[in-house]
């Protein structure tokens, strides 16, 4: 995997704001924790499982968030995953870390925001 054009590609997605886009990138069994959940949804463990229940999450976020545009800053790989550096929401810096399944979805993410 090119993990540079894996990012460049993700990010695009994500300012295109085209969820069917964005969720290509996925695995049905996604799971993925952040403390955006925790901030937007109120769940405690700050994780989700499933396409369609982060898809869910993802379309209320997009629909709140009009003005969404993600800065790929840098791009480092792993065995089988890939963490991502950007730009984000509020001003935010965030490192996301992303683990592909043998399909090469990914298939579980973990976030980290700045303060």
């Amino acid at each position: 995997m090119n993990t540079q054009q894996f990012a460049e590609a993700w990010i695009t997605s994500w300012n295109s704001h085209n969820l069917d886009d964005i969720m290509s990138h996925y695995a049905d069994d996604v799971e993925i924790t952040t403390p955006m959940i925790k901030i937007a949804l109120g769940v405690d463990s700050g994780s989700l499982k499933g396409k369609e229940h982060v898809a869910d999450y993802w379309r209320k976020a997009l629909a709140k968030l009009p003005d969404l545009k993600f800065e790929l800053l840098d791009v480092t790989a792993g065995v089988n995953s890939v963490a991502l550096y950007y730009k984000s929401v509020m001003n935010k810096r965030s490192i996301e870390v992303m683990f592909f399944n043998e399909q090469g979805k990914v298939n579980k993410i973990i976030a980290h925001y700045t303060e």
